[in-house]
């Protein structure tokens, strides 16, 4: 267990260093920062327990950014290099997990609680899917928008292990009449005023058979910040509906409208989710699956090579469907070549790729587009709502060879 005391007073003090947090200022730890691309890029690294150096976003409720280096590394986004999102400041920090329980009620023929030993006996399943925020990249959008500036590092690749949902709401005997699932975790409020924080799934979806109760990631518990000691695995929707410290689910016979659902994380209803800059959607509906993107890992903007051949790298990935196809252009998107896709962890997963590139002297614009197996292609021109959400245009990468 983590005292709550230490992590709170490590994260005022924000350490830059290794070691646990408190016992360092502020200004000592000012000293290391990094720039991210946008305007206001400017965002500290921070030391939290269980992770390596993040980038941090804001440290009440702690928000923590991936290094995209970290990307290029393995398919598998580490355990201690994974973001960190938290809307609610009062996070549970001192969990017991031989205590720990989640209670499944609502329209159900048995209500259960079931112990975290209880859930580790049933049968288990793993899949290895893409957690990414909705507001990943948010920093990018123009004109700019409200939000946490997030750069392109509020996702991650992990092999979770757990119970399908279906089988624990299978358990209690789902009543006819069901319309929605209502997920709510131990993270809550400081003040009586904020609304707490609770996410819906439609009963069918929820009864799918890939949704999860985790309690692993990458073969280990899951880090406290990732939601310890259970949280809920929604493969191809954004993590909004990843629900942390899970301990209730709610079974109901109507549609869920509370802040969390009916007025934050929507978008603009349209095959696009975007609207012309500056201007509101009609009408809105909650944000669900990833769109298809990709992104260069093995070189950064701006960055120097050798001339001649260089191997490029990178990830794509999409909501589900799965990735067909990774085309490279070399030359600000005129032309495209084919890259080569490697080892297939499945379609929530992110799909490394590969492909060899020859630059003499000179100056280019890398582009990598992404094509899932439902024939979703990423815009050459980025889109825009007011929320931030869902960028997923084709990236670029300016390099320099010599």
């Amino acid at each position: 267990m983590l005292n709550r005391r230490t992590v709170l007073q490590g994260g005022a003090a924000l350490i830059a260093g290794g070691g646990v947090l408190g016992g360092s200022s502020l200004a000592s730890f000012a000293e290391e920062t990094v720039n991210l691309p946008f305007d206001n890029g400017t965002r500290p690294l921070v030391k939290y327990p269980q992770k390596r150096q993040m980038i941090g976003l804001t440290s009440r409720p702690p928000q923590l950014e991936t290094p995209f280096s970290v990307f290029n590394e393995n398919v598998i986004t580490p355990n201690d290099a994974f973001f960190v999102r938290y809307h609610l400041a009062d996070v549970p920090l001192d969990i017991d997990p031989d205590k720990f329980s989640v209670g499944i009620k609502g329209k159900v023929d048995k209500p259960l609680t079931l112990s975290l030993a209880d859930i580790k006996k049933m049968p288990s399943v793993e899949i290895v899917a893409v957690n990414q925020c909705s507001g990943n990249s948010r920093g990018f959008f123009e004109p700019r928008v409200a939000g946490g500036q997030l750069g392109n590092g509020a996702m991650g690749n992990a092999r979770w292990k757990g119970v399908p949902l279906k089988a624990v709401l299978d358990k209690a005997g789902v009543q006819q009449g069901a319309k929605q699932v209502v997920f709510g975790g131990m993270d809550g409020p400081v003040m009586d005023k904020t609304p707490d924080f609770a996410k819906a799934l439609d009963i069918d979806h929820a009864r799918d058979g890939e949704v999860m109760l985790a309690y692993a990631m990458n073969g280990e518990p899951l880090p406290v910040l990732n939601g310890f000691p259970l949280r809920l695995i929604v493969p191809g929707y954004y993590g909004t509906y990843w629900v942390k410290h899970l301990n209730e689910i709610n079974v109901i016979d109507t549609t869920f409208e509370n802040f969390w659902m009916k007025t934050a994380y929507r978008i603009p209803d349209n095959e696009c989710a975007c609207v012309d800059p500056g201007t509101a959607p009609k009408s809105t509906v909650p944000i669900n699956r990833f769109n298809v993107r990709s992104f260069i890992t093995s070189v950064t903007n701006g960055a120097k090579l050798k001339a001649g051949t260089t191997v490029l790298k990178g990830i794509a990935f999409d909501g589900g469907k799965g990735i067909k196809e990774v085309a490279v252009s070399t030359d600000d998107g005129k032309t495209w070549l084919p890259a080569k896709l490697g080892k297939d962890l499945g379609n929530y997963s992110f799909r490394e790729w590969t492909l060899p590139v020859k630059l003499s002297a000179g100056t280019y614009n890398l582009k990598v587009r992404a094509t899932n197996n439902a024939g979703q292609v990423q815009p050459m021109t980025a889109t825009w709502n007011p929320a931030g959400y869902m960028r997923n245009v084709i990236e670029t990468t300016s390099v320099t060879a010599a």
